[in-house]
């Protein structure tokens, strides 16, 4: 069976509504409803042990990306993650799930808010399936070093892309 994810909320490729784009809480410039997009995934491959998603902008004119959300730890008989699962205000992970720092600053989702002017900007979430039960992380820890500890714990990887314009 072949690893696969997808979503109720957009299409590989599609461009996201608005309700996932940032809030204006965040004052960024944007106006979105800051909802993570519902996730759901198949044929994970044996020995998974756990899941991770994040949400990357490789656009970001920060020389080094921009990371929107990072979801480590999901219980392996886990398969979905539901619309605004990502709002740490709203109990809607599964346990054990946690969400770890981004580049807002702080834990849970952060919605897409490119720059005006600057074209399509493409957000990759890819959902990671994971040979440990889990990582060695905390809340506090950064994407970069998730993503360290992702490239060695990681059996495969799929990814949705959405992209936003302003």
């Amino acid at each position: 069976m072949t690893f696969t994810v997808t979503s109720n909320s957009f299409k590989d490729g599609d461009y996201l509504a608005k309700a996932h784009v940032l809030s204006a809480d965040f004052g960024f410039g944007c106006d979105g409803g800051n909802q993570s997009p519902h996730l759901a995934w198949s044929g994970a491959p044996a020995g998974t042990k756990s899941f991770a998603v994040t949400c990357y902008d490789p656009d970001a004119p920060t020389g080094s990306g921009f990371w929107h959300w990072v979801v480590v730890n999901i219980p392996p008989d886990v398969t979905e993650l539901a619309l605004d699962a990502g709002n740490p205000k709203a109990p809607k992970l599964p346990p054990r799930a946690l969400q770890t720092r981004t580049d807002y600053g702080t834990p849970g989702y952060g919605g897409p808010c490119p720059p005006e002017g600057l074209g399509a900007h493409r957000y990759q979430f890819t959902l990671f399936a994971v040979k440990q039960e889990s990582l060695p992380v905390n809340v506090d820890t950064s994407a970069a070093v998730i993503g360290f500890q992702l490239f060695f714990n990681t059996l495969e990887k799929v990814t949705l892309t959405g992209k936003v314009e302003r």
